[in-house]
């Protein structure tokens, strides 16, 4: 990582990792899938001395995004997702939010992406990866020249995300994982929504999913 600082804590019942992306240089920060405790990750950007941007979400289930709405009222900076998870983020029932944590959650994002979208945002170069599976509008942020990759519940260490919640598909997640790690270069690290961190060069080795 040249001028990407990246840190992370862990929230919420379901140990959801939300990851800050620091710009070195200008101190500007991207918060992704803040997924509970607003406060704590309030705190962790006060201690990073760093200044919000935005807000990214890796797919739409409600461990991933349930202090979206507040973070972005309190920091006033937009939220992104994919255009195909829109759909999910708004359904109480899918997104797990009224079943799971009991209580009902949404979040409408205000930029939509598609698949290979390029942005820039707090000075680095992203390209969204659509890779459904785990939900139909799962994603991964990928920032090329930081050789870093978040990738929420699609890939995890030697895994993947589960397939039998509302939207899910076995053949799908298949599909994107192929595509992901066929995308990525070797020497990518990978920073998945749960448990701990891999690397492309890993993953293409040993993981049984491929």
């Amino acid at each position: 990582m040249e001028n990407l600082m990246l840190r992370g804590i862990v929230v919420g019942p379901v140990q959801t990792n939300c990851y800050f992306l620091k710009n070195r240089e200008t101190e500007e920060l991207v918060l992704v899938d803040p997924g509970a405790e607003a406060e704590r990750i309030i705190y962790a950007v006060e201690k990073l001395q760093g200044k919000p941007a935005a807000i990214f979400l890796t797919h739409g289930h409600y461990d991933h995004i349930c202090a979206a709405n507040e973070l972005r009222e309190h920091y006033k900076i937009p939220v992104y997702a994919a255009k195909a998870e829109e759909k999910l983020l708004s359904d109480t029932y899918s997104n797990l939010s009224a079943d799971w944590s009991g209580v009902p959650y949404t979040v409408k994002a205000d930029v939509y992406l598609s698949d290979k979208d390029v942005f820039t945002v707090s000075g680095f170069e992203v390209k969204m990866l659509l890779t459904p599976g785990h939900t139909p509008g799962s994603c991964c942020y990928w920032i090329e020249k930081e050789k870093v990759c978040l990738s929420g519940d699609t890939l995890f260490y030697g895994s993947c995300g589960r397939t039998d919640l509302p939207g899910g598909s076995m053949s799908q997640m298949r599909e994107s994982l192929q595509s992901l790690l066929h995308i990525l270069p070797e020497d990518t690290e990978i920073y998945p929504g749960h448990g701990e961190a891999t690397d492309a060069a890993f993953e293409k080795r040993n993981n049984p999913y491929l």
